[in-house]
C-alpha cells in the first residue's frame, strides 16, 4: 500500500505551489480557530474584572481583531474551496490522459475481453473519486490533526485532568473506527465493480437500440437493468450499513465527550478545582475536538472511495501492451507492398483452438488476392494480422522482406488501408470523418478523396454537403453510403496494402456495384486482399485462396478452381 501511495503522491508534482499554499492557508484557517476560544478565555477570565469603560473599550478592540480572525479564516476557507478543488480537478485531467492514452496502447486482445462500460466507469467515477482524495485529503488531515493536537495543549495546560478524562475516548474511537474501516473497504470496493455493471449494461443497451426496439425487447432490456441496479441497490446496502454504524458511533461518542466534560468539569467547580471560565473554555474546545473527528469520519470514507478507484485505475495501467515496437525496430515511410507469411500460426487465446496453421503464403506487390472460405474459417484473422492486431504465435510476416515486428508500428499501420463490413463513423461531419484516413489533409484533398470512392454526388445532395453532421456510427447514411466514406478515408490515406474484410456483404445489388466499383479504382496498382462472402463478387480476380481449418486447401483462379471440384466448387454451388 505504501508503494502505491507514493505513486499516488507523484501527480502533485506539476502542482507543488497550489498544493503548498493549500496547505499553508489550511494551516492558517485551523490556527485561527484554535485562537478565538483563548481570546474568549482572556476577555472572561481577565477582562471584565476591569473597570466598566477600560473593559469596554479593550473588548471592542478584541471583538474588532476577532472579527479580522474571522475574515481571514473566510479567505482561507475560500482558497482551499476554490484553489484547492482547482488542483483536485487538473490532477483529475492528467490522470484521465494518462489513462485514456494507456488505452490506446493496448491491443485488440485486451479490448476483446473488456466491457466499455467497465472502462469508462474507470476514466469517470473512479477518478473523480481519486481526485477528491487527493484534493481533501492532505488538508483535511493536516487541519485535523492540527486542531486535535493544538487543542490537546491548549486544554491540558489550563487542567490536565479535565484534558485527560475527555482525551480517553481516544483509544475507544480508534479501535471502532479502525474495525469499521476495513469492512468499508470491503463494500467500497463492491460498489465499484457494481456501478461499472451499469455502465457497460447501459452502453450495450443504448448502442444497440435499434436492434432492441426492431424486436420489441424494451421490457428485456429493462428487466436487465432492473438486475443490475438491484445488485448495486445490494452492495450499497452493505456499504451504508457498515458506514451508518462508523457514524452514527462516532457521533454518539463526540456528544458524550461533551456530557463527560460538562459533568466532570461542575464536579471540579464544586470541589474549588477549576475556575468556570475554564469550563466555558473546554466546552468551546470541544467543537475543536470533535471537528477534526468528524473530519477525520469523512476523510475516510473519502480514502476508501478514493484509494478503491485508485487501485482500480492502477489495474489497467499495470496491462501491459502486447503490441508493441521492438527496441531495434526500423522506420518504413514507403513500402513496396510485398507481403510474405512464412509457416504462420495464431490461436485468439491459449486455451483456444488454432485458427491459422502452418501458413505460407506469397503475395507481390499490386497483387489482387480474394481469399474464400466458410465462417470461422480464419479469413479476417489471417488479414487483421498483417497490421499486427495480433502478432503471430509461430512463424512471421514480411513486408518487402522485413518482418513486420521489426517495423514501427506506427510505420507498418501507415502502408495499410482497411475497410471492413461494419463502417465505424464518428459523430461528426462527413468532412471530418473522411479526414480520419489522413489528419493534415485539406479541404480540397478531401473532397477529391471523396470523388474518386463515388462519393462526392450522394454529399453534394445532402443539406449541408460534408458539413452534415451524420450522427453516432453514421445512423442519418444508408450501408452504400458508410462504405463509400470508409472507402474514401483510405483512398485519402493512399496506401500501397488495402484489405477488404467482405465490405460488400451487407449491402443490397445497386449499393454493392457502386460501392464494388469504388473498390476497384482504389485497388489499381496496389496489394490487395479481398476477404469475400459472396464468391460473384471476385470471379475476375486472378488469384483466390481458399481457407479452411486446415489452412491454404485450394489456390487458382475461378474458372480453374471450379474445374478441379473441390471446396471452392461446393462453397460456389452452395452460394
Amino acid at each position: 500500500m505504501g508503494h502505491k501511495l507514493r505513486k499516488l503522491a507523484r501527480y502533485y508534482r506539476p502542482y507543488r505551489g497550489l498544493f503548498f499554499a493549500d496547505l499553508f492557508f489550511a494551516v492558517l484557517g485551523a490556527g485561527v480557530t484554535l485562537a478565538i476560544p483563548l481570546i474568549v478565555r482572556y476577555i472572561t477570565t481577565n477582562v471584565i474584572t476591569l473597570p466598566g469603560s477600560e473593559a469596554l473599550g479593550i473588548i471592542l478592540k478584541l471583538g474588532a481583531v476577532m472579527a479580522g480572525m474571522v475574515a481571514v479564516e473566510c479567505f482561507c476557507n475560500f482558497f482551499i474551496a476554490y484553489f484547492g478543488h482547482i488542483m483536485g480537478a487538473k490532477i483529475e485531467h492528467d490522470m484521465r490522459n494518462e489513462i485514456f492514452g494507456h488505452y490506446q496502447k493496448l491491443s485488440f486482445a485486451f479490448y476483446d475481453n473488456q466491457k466499455v462500460g467497465q472502462l469508462l466507469s474507470r476514466i469517470t467515477t473512479d477518478l473523480f473519486d481519486i481526485s477528491e482524495l487527493l484534493h481533501h485529503g492532505p488538508e483535511d488531515v493536516v487541519i485535523s490533526l492540527m486542531k486535535f493536537i493544538g487543542s490537546f495543549v491548549i486544554l491540558f495546560a489550563i487542567n490536565p485532568t479535565l484534558t485527560l478524562i475527555t482525551f480517553a475516548f481516544i483509544p475507544v474511537i480508534v479501535v471502532y473506527a479502525f474495525f469499521l474501516n476495513k469492512k468499508m473497504k470491503v463494500a467500497f470496493k463492491r460498489n465499484r465493480a457494481r456501478i461499472a455493471d451499469i455502465n457497460s449494461q447501459i452502453e450495450d443497451s443504448l448502442s444497440g437500440i435499434r436492434a432492441v426496439k426492431s424486436f420489441g425487447n424494451e421490457e428485456i432490456e429493462m428487466k436487465k437493468f432492473r438486475r443490475g441496479n438491484e445488485r448495486f441497490v445490494q452492495s450499497k446496502r452493505t456499504s451504508y450499513w457498515y458506514m451508518g454504524w462508523y457514524n452514527s458511533g462516532l457521533g454518539a461518542m463526540t456528544t458524550l465527550v461533551t456530557i463527560v466534560v460538562l459533568v466532570a468539569g461542575a464536579g471540579l467547580i464544586t470541589a474549588k478545582g477549576m475556575a468556570v471560565t475554564d469550563l466555558v473554555t473546554f466546552l468551546l474546545y470541544i467543537n475543536n475536538f470533535t471537528e477534526p473527528v468528524k473530519k477525520l469520519i469523512t476523510f475516510t470514507e473519502q480514502f476508501q472511495n478514493g484509494y478503491t478507484g485508485y487501485e482500480r485505475f492502477l489495474e489497467i495501467l499495470a496491462v501491459e501492451p502486447d503490441i508493441v515496437d521492438a527496441p531495434d525496430a526500423v522506420g518504413m515511410d514507403k513500402a513496396r507492398g510485398d507481403v510474405q507469411f512464412d509457416n504462420v500460426s495464431f490461436k485468439y487465446e491459449e486455451k483456444q483452438e488454432t485458427v491459422l496453421s502452418h501458413i505460407d503464403l506469397r503475395v507481390n506487390a499490386g497483387d489482387y488476392i480474394a481469399i474464400v472460405g466458410s465462417s470461422g474459417g480464419g479469413k479476417t484473422t489471417l488479414c487483421s494480422l498483417i497490421p499486427r492486431f495480433y502478432d503471430v504465435d509461430s512463424g512471421r510476416i514480411l513486408l518487402d522482406g522485413v518482418d513486420i515486428r521489426k517495423i514501427k508500428l506506427k510505420d507498418l499501420r501507415s502502408q495499410i488501408g482497411i475497410v471492413q463490413q461494419d463502417v465505424y463513423l464518428f459523430a461528426e461531419n462527413i468532412m471530418e470523418n473522411i479526414r480520419y484516413g489522413r489528419p493534415d489533409a485539406t479541404d480540397e484533398e478531401v473532397v477529391e478523396a471523396a470523388r474518386l470512392a463515388n462519393a462526392h454526388e450522394f454529399i453534394e445532395q445532402l443539406p449541408e454537403g460534408y458539413l452534415t453532421d451524420i450522427g453516432q456510427r453514421g445512423v442519418k447514411l444508408s450501408g452504400g453510403q458508410k462504405q463509400r466514406l470508409s472507402i474514401a478515408r483510405v483512398f485519402l490515406k493512399n496506401p500501397p496494402i488495402l484489405i477488404f474484410d467482405e465490405a460488400t456483404s451487407a449491402l443490397d445489388n445497386e449499393s454493392e456495384k457502386i460501392v464494388q466499383h469504388s473498390m476497384e479504382a482504389l485497388a489499381k496498382g496496389r496489394t490487395t486482399f479481398v476477404i469475400a462472402h459472396r464468391l460473384s463478387t471476385i470471379r475476375n480476380a486472378k488469384r483466390i485462396l481458399v481457407l479452411t481449418s486446415k489452412g491454404i486447401e485450394e489456390e487458382g483462379t475461378h474458372e480453374e478452381l471450379l474445374a478441379r471440384g473441390g471446396v471452392y466448387a461446393k462453397l460456389y454451388q452452395g452460394r
